[in-house]
């Protein structure tokens, strides 16, 4: 069995792990709640949620599920401290648990690299002054961002409401002139389900936030991971 502790804020869209160990055999995605409180898409308050104070505690306790990776699933609460702070959030999540350790925000940028890609689209749920950056992240990375798409919705807890038809509304209606695949951040948005269909839409590979969290986690395991149903992403 290959464990991949997830360190989750807030409620909204933690059910894709339960529904991602029915589509990957021998995984477990057993999932720590570090924020009881709204997620709010605002740059301080995404800060804070991404901070030492909160997120090392909540990595301790994910030592009791002998997980063999750790993931800090939330883009925003990562992007926002910039590259070079998203490897320093790992860094204390790494030693709290004393396993591998990494974000979403740095799972999104290996993904694009293990696909052979540089060129991205952005459809976001955040503010665009949030979703700036993510953009910068992503160039700071080496990754250029082709067109951003921002929808300024309020908080996770909204965006974990949104359904299916909204998100592939979303990805049909970005932009991707010069862009070699689409990227969808905000792990609270249901997409799991939607892989197959949304890479079917848009013809190009699509990176979502779950998506993206698992496949690096379980990598950082040692699992292949490899799965038919979850995009271009777990074929290769």
């Amino acid at each position: 069995m290959h464990t991949v502790a997830i360190l989750y804020p807030g409620h909204s869209a933690e059910d894709e792990y339960p529904a991602l160990e029915q589509l990957i055999p021998d995984t477990s995605f057993p999932v720590i709640h570090t924020w009881e409180g709204s997620t709010d898409h605002d740059v301080d308050a995404l800060l804070t949620l991404g901070s030492r104070t909160n997120l090392v505690p909540s990595a301790e306790k994910a030592r009791e599920f002998a997980p063999g990776a750790a993931m800090w699933a939330c883009t925003s609460g990562s992007f926002v401290y910039g590259l070079d702070g998203c490897r320093e959030q790992a860094g204390w999540i790494e030693r709290a648990v004393g396993v591998p350790s990494s974000s979403t925000s740095l799972a999104f940028a290996e993904a694009v690299r293990h696909l052979g890609l540089s060129k991205v689209a952005v459809a976001a749920t955040y503010p665009e002054e949030v979703a700036s950056h993510f953009l910068r992240f992503l160039e700071q990375d080496g990754i250029t961002v082709t067109a951003l798409s921002a929808y300024h919705v309020p908080s996770g807890e909204d965006a974990g409401l949104l359904d299916a038809e909204w998100v592939l509304e979303t990805a049909r209606a970005a932009d991707l002139t010069g862009a070699q695949c689409l990227l969808i951040p905000d792990t609270a948005l249901h997409t799991i389900a939607l892989l197959p269909r949304l890479e079917k839409a848009l013809g190009v590979p699509v990176l979502t936030a779950n998506q993206v969290t698992a496949w690096q986690g379980l990598r950082s395991a040692g699992h292949p991971a490899r799965a038919e149903g979850l995009g271009a992403l777990f074929s290769c």
